[in-house]
């Protein structure tokens, strides 16, 4: 018990730094009598995460609030609010072995409202978990076979959806350890029969990677590693393989310090091992739907068989190894801008809300249909990309973008036809709803349509809404109206800015107030439009001169355009406009000019009388990305002969992506240039290279 003691101080000192009088604090928790095993396991894991030094404190005095309440008591009160706080958050989420099977459902829909309150609670609770799993052993009794079903079904994809990589595969290994321990140990032995061979050469792989990042001067790391038995019983089963055929079954993961060197590495392996067709995996510029990012290629080693290669930066291998919370979450701090993992978790705070509202069995029903479902991207017509459950329908597209807009929703353009607002959506699709104010509201047989949880929580909410005053709706109508009148949308002038002057000035609380008076007469809809587009043309001033041209000014981006219009410039998505390009601009309505190639084909579709000359200011410290599609006849190395070539002539790789197509070698390959001259010799460069058929500019990446 005291060595076991002195590990967990030993580990806590570390790894943090303390004062004498955390150290003290820490002491006399772990003095009380409780279960130590757990204890360590779990802090071990909590310093693994990185996560702070409350977090530790927090929960040692939580496992003492379990074998001594009245000395709990008495450290809580020493402790600061954001352990306390997370003390409170522990406490109405029980452990698994205090359950009856009825309230374990009960306890997962606690958990997920605990993590609104902070994250750190959901990961202390998983690992927990892990521990409670871990020492448990054949034959199982009901309520532990139960639970390891619960584990099973919930908190492993929840770990996955959460970015916990390490964790959920520790999970999954003992769920298949316990519910088909037959086909474990088979698998175990399997690998285990073959670990001399795979260590020798992994080794000899080492060793070649390592003269590789010294060949670069790049410093990083090469560590080794056997594929999770959980994980070749996954393969085995879903996709009906032999155990022969699972290629990384031994992988080494190459570490560096920034993404250049991530593609630099990558070309000079594919110089000495011959990838596999169809193995080359791109995840950098195309990240998983859970953030997951790295290069993962399968090599042809010395034994002749099959090694999986994974190329990551440090931030990356954080983001997988431990997840979004240790990589991204500032815990108790306010964020002033949205990071990575804010754009990802729409999922996740939708459950935590929806959660609140919803019966237990709607909850977990609701709950294990949205961990295992795949995720399908959508855009709007203007590019904006939304993340979807697959199954989703135009419906959840909708209220996705706007509650009123769900509401009063009538019809969809997909891919520009006309659809049945009810049409399941795929991935890729352009989606324009459309809208009328004569609507009259959801019908209730939409809630068997849509596939979101948060859509059915808008669509209940209209049914305990719809009576509001008639004001409002009125109010509304007729400020869109109006403001449609004047040639402008509301996206433009009903912005939290403009409206927040309205507001003040005429003396209202919050829109419904500002719809109502408009709808009952007490103020003018006339007022109100003015004053908005007086603040809309005070921020968006644009001088128009003889024949559409405006007076151009190098601006930062090195783009000649008006100087004193304020405008904001911004390239094209559709054309990736490149120095030495000819560009015309286009004053776009509330997003300044934007940048496009003269010859780019959505020209034609824009309105003449915005469109503006523009031209290069050459700047030596600007750079553009540019999308290549290589086409080249099947032959070894291709990869290699690419990424080399792009490499040498030092230009960074921003994505890369390669398939066999029939008796073609097809590549879409992303660089960063810094004009159409440099562009120019890549192609050459590239069109030189034997086998290569076609290069040419592809539109976007």
């Amino acid at each position: 018990m005291i060595e076991i003691i002195d590990q967990i101080k030993e580990n806590i000192s570390s790894q943090m730094k303390l004062t004498q009088a955390d150290k003290s604090l820490i002491s006399e928790i772990l003095s009380e009598e409780m279960n130590l095993d757990r204890t360590k396991v779990v802090t071990d894991m909590i310093l693994n995460m990185k996560l702070d030094k409350n977090s530790v404190i927090a929960f040692l005095t939580y496992q003492l609030f379990k074998v001594n309440e009245e000395k709990a008591n008495q450290i809580e009160d020493k402790l600061n609010d954001d352990c306390k706080e997370m003390i409170e958050a522990y406490k109405v989420i029980k452990d698994i072995n205090q359950l009856t099977l009825s309230e374990e459902i009960e306890d997962i829909k606690r958990m997920f409202i605990a993590m609104s309150k902070d994250m750190r609670v959901v990961f202390i609770k998983l690992a927990g978990i892990y521990y409670d799993i871990s020492v448990l052993s054949l034959p199982l009794d009901e309520k532990q076979k139960h639970f390891v079903e619960q584990v099973k079904e919930i908190h492993v994809p929840l770990a996955e959806r959460l970015g916990f990589d390490s964790l959920k595969q520790d999970l999954a290994d003992n769920v298949l350890r316990l519910l088909d321990s037959q086909e474990y140990e088979r698998l175990k032995q399997a690998v285990s029969s073959k670990y001399e061979e795979n260590e020798k050469q992994l080794a000899l792989t080492k060793q070649k990677i390592q003269k590789i990042l010294n060949e670069l001067n790049i410093k990083g790391e090469i560590v080794s590693r056997q594929k999770h038995i959980s994980s070749i019983y996954n393969k085995l089963h879903s996709k009906n393989l032999r155990l022969n055929q699972i290629y990384d079954i031994i992988a080494m993961r190459v570490i560096v310090g920034t993404v250049e060197e991530c593609y630099a590495v990558l070309g000079r392996i594919h110089g000495i091992y011959k990838p596999m067709a169809g193995r080359v995996k791109d995840y950098i510029a195309n990240p998983k739907p859970n953030g997951y990012k790295s290069l993962h290629t399968t090599i042809i080693v010395e034994n002749q068989h099959p090694m999986e290669i994974q190329i990551r930066t440090y931030q990356m291998h954080r983001e997988s190894e431990y997840g979004g919370v240790c990589a991204h979450w500032l815990y108790k701090e306010k964020k002033s801008k949205k990071n990575e993992l804010d754009s990802r978790m729409t999922w996740f705070r939708e459950t935590i809300e929806n959660a609140k509202n919803m019966s237990n069995e709607q909850f977990i029903e609701t709950l294990k249909s949205d961990l295992y479902d795949g995720v399908i991207f959508v855009q709007t017509p203007k590019g904006r990309v939304l993340e979807f459950p697959e199954g989703a329908t135009a419906i959840d597209f909708a209220y996705a973008i706007h509650s009123d807009i769900g509401n009063s929703c009538v019809g969809a353009r997909i891919n520009q036809k006309m659809k049945p607002i009810g049409t399941p959506l795929a991935n890729g699709d352009i989606v324009e709803i459309i809208t009328s104010t004569q609507s009259k509201g959801p019908s209730r047989d939409w809630l068997n349509m849509v596939r979101c949880t948060s859509t059915k929580s808008k669509i209940r909410a209209f049914f305990k809404t719809e009576m509001k005053e008639e004001n409002v709706k009125i109010g509304k109508s007729v400020l869109s109206e109006q403001i449609q009148s004047k040639n402008f949308s509301a996206s433009q002038l009903l912005t939290d800015k403009y409206l927040k002057d309205i507001f003040a000035k005429y003396n209202f609380e919050d829109e419904d107030e500002l719809y109502a008076g408009i709808g009952a007469g007490s103020i003018s809809v006339g007022h109100v439009v003015g004053r908005l587009i007086a603040l809309y043309n005070k921020d968006h001033r644009i001088e128009k001169v003889t024949n559409n041209v405006v007076k151009l000014k190098k601006n930062k981006e090195g783009v000649l355009i008006d100087g004193d219009s304020g405008l904001l410039v911004r390239f094209a998505g559709c054309c990736s406009p490149i120095e030495g390009d000819e560009i015309i601009g286009y004053i776009s309505r509330g997003k300044g000019v934007t940048i496009h190639r003269h010859n780019c084909p959505n020209i034609k579709y824009l309105e003449p009388e915005r469109l503006i000359s523009a031209q290069w200011q050459t700047r030596d410290d600007t750079s553009f990305m540019a999308s290549l599609k290589v086409i080249a006849e099947k032959a070894e190395n291709n990869i290699a002969k690419l990424t080399t070539l792009i490499t040498n002539m030092k230009l960074p790789i921003r994505g890369f992506e390669a398939k066999d197509v029939g008796d073609k070698f097809d590549c879409l390959i992303s660089i960063e240039v810094k004009n159409i001259e440099e562009l120019n010799k890549v192609i050459s460069a590239i069109k030189a290279i034997k086998n290569v058929t076609e290069v040419y500019r592809s539109e976007k990446w």
